[in-house]
C-alpha cells in the first residue's frame, strides 16, 4: 500500500520535472485566470456603477414612473403626484429630482461630449454628495457642481477648480459657471456628471415642463416603519406612479443591464471563454505528461499500485496546477483593475467574495481537464513491459 503523501511527492516531481512544460501551464492558469477576473471585474462594475446614485438620495421612499427601468432613461410623472405624498401620516418631506443628458463643451477643446445632469433643489436636495453638503451655491442661475470622477475628455475641470478657479463653458449651449467638485464615477451610460439647480435644468432644457419629475425621493419621520409608509403611499398612488425603496430601484436597474441590454452578457461570455481555455491548456498539459510516463505509470501497476492510485495522481497534479496557477493570476488581476480602475473611473474593485469565485473556477477547470486525461491511463498496461 502507498501513503498519500507519497502520492503527492510523486505528482509534484511529475510535473516540476519539465521547468519549460509546468511554466507554459502555470502561465496557461493564469491567464485564463485573469481573463475571468477581468470580465467578472467589468460585469460587477457595470452594476455597481448603476445603482451609485441610488445611495446619494437623501431619503428611504423613492416615487417613479410605473414602468422604470434605469435611472438613465426614465419617463416622467406628474410633480403634483409627489406633492400628495405630504398627506400620508409619516412622511416628512419630499423632494425633487430631475435628470437629463445633456452636451458638455470641453473649455479647453471646445469638443462636446454627452454628460448626465441631475437637477435638484438648492434648499432641499434630493441626491448629496459629502463633497456637497452645502448646495445653496446652486442657486445662481447658470451655477453647477463637476463630478471630479469624470472621464479627462471633459476637460481639466477638477484641476483647475482644485487651484480655487471657476471653469466657464457651455452646456447644452448654455452658459454654465463650474464651481465645485463631487465624486460620483462614471458608468456604462455616462462618461461623466454635473449636479446643478431645478431652475438652472429647466434652462437647460426649455422643452421640458416644470410640472414633470423624472424622480421624486421621500424622507420618512424617525420611528415610521419604511414598509409601512410605503404601503400606504402605493395605496393612495394606485397605478400613476410606483414607490420603491433604494434597494429595490438598485436591484429593478441590476436586472435591466443584465436581460434588457447585451452588455452582461458579453462578460459572462468571456468567462465562459476564460473556462474553456484553461479547459484546453491543463488538459495539454496533462495528456502529454501521462502520455510520456506511460512506462512508469505501467510499472506502478506491476508492482501493485490500483487505478485509482494512479487517476489519484493526475488529480493531484491538476489540484497543484490551480493553485500555484491561480496565484500569479490573482496578483496580476489586482494590477488589471487598479489600471483599469484609473483609465475608466468604472468602480473596479477586488472582493473576497469574486476570488473565492474565481478559485473554485479555477479549480474546477483544473479537475475537468484531469478527468478527460485520466482516460488515456487505460494504455498503462503492465504486459507490455514484458
Amino acid at each position: 500500500m502507498t501513503s498519500s503523501p507519497l502520492l503527492w511527492s510523486l505528482a509534484w516531481r511529475q510535473l516540476s520535472r519539465q521547468k519549460a512544460k509546468m511554466i507554459t501551464a502555470l502561465l496557461g492558469i493564469a491567464f485564463a485566470c485573469v481573463l475571468i477576473f477581468v470580465q467578472l471585474g467589468f460585469e460587477g462594475a457595470l452594476y455597481d456603477s448603476a445603482r451609485a446614485p441610488y445611495k446619494h438620495l437623501t431619503g428611504e421612499l423613492v416615487m417613479v414612473s410605473p414602468n422604470f427601468e434605469t435611472m438613465y432613461s426614465t419617463r416622467g410623472f406628474a410633480r403634483s403626484r409627489l406633492y400628495r405624498s405630504l398627506a400620508v401620516d409619516g412622511v416628512e418631506s419630499v423632494k425633487e429630482l430631475r435628470i437629463g443628458r445633456g452636451d458638455w463643451k470641453n473649455p479647453q477643446t471646445l469638443v462636446k461630449r454627452a454628460i448626465l445632469i441631475f437637477g435638484v433643489k438648492p434648499d432641499n436636495p434630493a441626491i448629496m454628495f459629502p463633497e456637497t453638503s452645502n448646495t445653496h451655491a446652486l442657486s445662481a442661475l447658470g451655477t453647477v457642481f463637476f463630478d471630479h470622477n469624470s472621464r479627462p475628455e471633459f476637460g481639466l475641470v477638477a484641476d483647475l477648480i482644485k487651484k480655487g478657479q471657476n471653469v466657464i463653458t457651455e452646456l447644452n449651449d448654455k452658459k454654465v459657471v463650474a464651481i465645485k467638485l463631487f465624486k460620483l464615477g462614471t458608468s456604462f451610460t455616462a462618461d461623466g456628471n454635473v449636479l446643478c439647480s431645478d431652475s438652472t435644468f429647466l434652462e437647460l432644457y426649455p422643452h421640458r415642463f416644470a410640472s414633470q419629475l423624472e424622480i421624486g425621493v421621500i424622507k420618512i419621520k424617525p420611528g415610521y416603519s419604511v414598509n409601512e409608509v410605503k404601503n400606504k403611499l402605493s395605496k393612495l398612488s394606485g397605478n400613476t406612479v410606483a414607490i420603491r425603496t433604494k434597494e429595490e430601484l438598485g436591484e429593478i436597474d441590476k436586472i435591466y443591464w443584465e436581460t434588457s441590454t447585451g452588455v452582461a452578457f458579453i462578460f459572462r461570455l468571456g468567462v465562459v471563454v476564460g473556462f474553456v481555455v484553461g479547459v484546453v491548456i491543463v488538459y495539454q498539459i496533462l495528456s502529454s505528461d501521462v502520455i510520456d510516463h506511460l512506462p512508469e505509470y505501467a510499472t506502478l501497476k506491476a508492482i501493485g499500485y490500483t487505478d485509482n492510485a494512479l487517476l489519484a495522481i493526475v488529480g493531484q497534479e491538476a489540484f497543484i496546477l490551480s493553485i500555484i496557477g491561480f496565484i500569479p493570476g490573482l496578483i496580476a488581476s489586482f494590477y488589471i483593475y487598479d489600471l483599469s480602475n484609473a483609465a475608466t473611473g468604472m468602480p473596479i474593485v477586488m472582493s473576497l467574495q469574486r476570488a473565492i469565485l474565481v478559485f473554485i473556477l479555477t479549480l474546477t477547470m483544473c479537475m475537468i481537464s484531469a478527468f478527460v486525461a485520466m482516460r488515456k491511463l487505460k494504455k498503462a498496461d503492465p504486459a507490455t513491459l514484458f
